[in-house]
């Protein structure tokens, strides 16, 4: 019997038995996505898939501290949970003292939803959004402009426990639309996207003509000398810049002397003044039309990974 056949609240139970470690945390998570792709404002290709993943994390206590062992897997059968628990723990045993260890969290209520089935996505996200896309496509053609990008969207369902007894659940929606508009002669092009969490609030007509304009002013071209030029960035520019930003703000890389957030001779730069820029960047899973999980997941130990704290620091 696979492992999809069950639900992922029992994978997660079932794993925790399994469990010989001195600590262990299992994360399930079911994904299900729906996209759109086109060319030459054409629809070429559309579909849905449904998929899981699996992570176990065992912790073991030594003399010197606590070791980690992580080991994730998609496509997981209900023949390989033992495998994969026990090949968590073989890691943990092999690894050295995790510097960050922490204990297992304690005390925090399931989640009421924890035994409920996953959330999926499917096609009827673009019940709205694909007969605008059409309208937008015969705009394109009747301005001779040539349309071409893809629209996903992407529905995961985390499901975390622990043997310290904790059960928490997430459903994270996620929507990406990028749009390309090019010239016939393919002498100029114009890209614009958005983020969106149901496709409800994205209209392609709209992008459309914000790119025809960007293609109008692609008709002007002016050769410069090599140098330095002021540049104005589009707001969607200024967010990949700033979003890189918060991936490199680690406190542990900065301390190490090994990003600008770093202070010349040793420790940070926490509480001094960058920039005279009137900007707060800050992270908030409650905001509207950004909302987030409440807790930190992390699938992997260490490395560059944005996430911060070791995967058995689940952490509200």
């Amino acid at each position: 019997m696979s492992a999809r056949s069950n639900k992922p609240h029992e994978i997660v139970e079932r794993a925790l038995e399994l469990s010989r470690a001195d600590g262990c945390v299992v994360i399930a998570d079911e994904h299900s996505t729906a996209n759109l792709r086109w060319a030459g404002n054409a629809l070429t290709t559309n579909g849905v898939t449904r998929g899981r993943s699996l992570t176990v994390v065992a912790t073991v206590d030594g003399k010197e501290g606590t070791a980690s062992g992580v080991v994730s897997r998609s496509a997981v059968t209900a023949d390989d949970l033992e495998s994969l628990v026990r090949a968590a723990e073989a890691a943990a045993r092999g690894a050295g003292p995790a510097e960050d260890a922490q204990p297992l969290v304690t005390g925090v209520p399931e989640a009421p939803d924890f035994t409920d089935a996953p959330a999926e996505t499917s096609s009827a996200v673009f019940a709205d959004f694909a007969p605008a896309l059409g309208e937008a496509f015969a705009r394109a053609r009747a301005g001779g402009r040539e349309l071409y990008g893809f629209a996903n969207h992407e529905l995961v369902s985390t499901y975390v426990g622990t043997s310290a007894g904790l059960r928490l659940r997430h459903d994270q929606p996620n929507g990406t639309l990028e749009l390309n508009a090019k010239s016939p002669d393919r002498t100029r092009s114009a890209w614009a996207g958005r983020s969106t969490r149901d496709f409800k609030d994205v209209d392609p007509g709209a992008l459309d003509a914000e790119l025809a304009v960007r293609l109008g002013w692609a008709e002007r071209r002016v050769e410069l000398p090599a140098g330095r030029y002021e540049t104005l960035l589009p707001p969607t520019a200024v967010a990949d810049l700033l979003i890189y930003q918060l991936w490199s703000a680690s406190g542990r890389d900065a301390t190490e002397g090994r990003t600008v957030f770093s202070k010349p001779g040793g420790g940070t730069r926490v509480g001094e003044k960058l920039s005279d820029l009137p900007l707060s960047l800050r992270s908030d899973p409650n905001e509207p039309g950004l909302e987030s999980a409440p807790f930190v997941v992390a699938h992997s130990s260490g490395g560059d990974h944005p996430e911060p704290g070791d995967p058995f620091r689940v952490a509200q």
